[in-house]
């Protein structure tokens, strides 16, 4: 009886030592996805329509450069353009789609993925020439803000 009882308990803590950090490791957000929300969350006290003389106050996270990919940008060819690679990457399969990656010190800080629709939030940085727009901590960012139907359009004043 006694020997049931210390292989059920050894059992039980094997269970609680292994499944705990399994548990842990499986439900924690990645850095990119924690400061994806904040961003958007930063965004809530705007209503309606405005313009924003510089969007970088409102970014609630360290960042140096910020890269809008166009539609159908290939993973190895935003991995070479950032320089790092990471794994939750995913390529747009539609024009109206985002891919928009924050880094800072060659590190992916936040990303940006999906339809507007969906995150409540979209960018128009411009027209692309070649497969990524670039803009940096550096320059000043004006953005007209729209709002349609629940989502949130930044389109970059130039």
């Amino acid at each position: 009886m006694r020997k049931k009882r210390n292989l059920i308990l050894g059992l039980i803590c094997m269970i609680v030592i292994i499944g705990i950090p399994t548990f842990v490791h499986y439900t924690k957000k990645d850095v990119w996805e924690i400061n994806a929300t904040n961003l958007i969350k930063a965004f809530q006290p705007i209503s309606g329509d405005a313009d924003i003389e510089d969007l970088r106050p409102w970014i609630p996270f360290e960042w140096d450069t910020l890269y809008s990919f166009s539609p159908y940008t290939t993973k190895e060819t935003i991995y070479q353009t950032i320089g790092y690679k990471w794994s939750d990457i995913s390529e747009t399969v539609n024009e109206g789609m985002n891919q928009i990656v924050f880094v800072d010190d060659s590190k992916v800080v936040c990303y940006l993925f999906g339809y507007p629709e969906h995150s409540r939030i979209g960018f128009n940085l411009g027209e692309y020439e070649g497969s990524y727009i670039k803009l940096t901590t550096e320059q000043k960012l004006p953005f007209n803000i729209t709002e349609n139907n629940g989502v949130r359009y930044f389109e970059l004043i130039k």
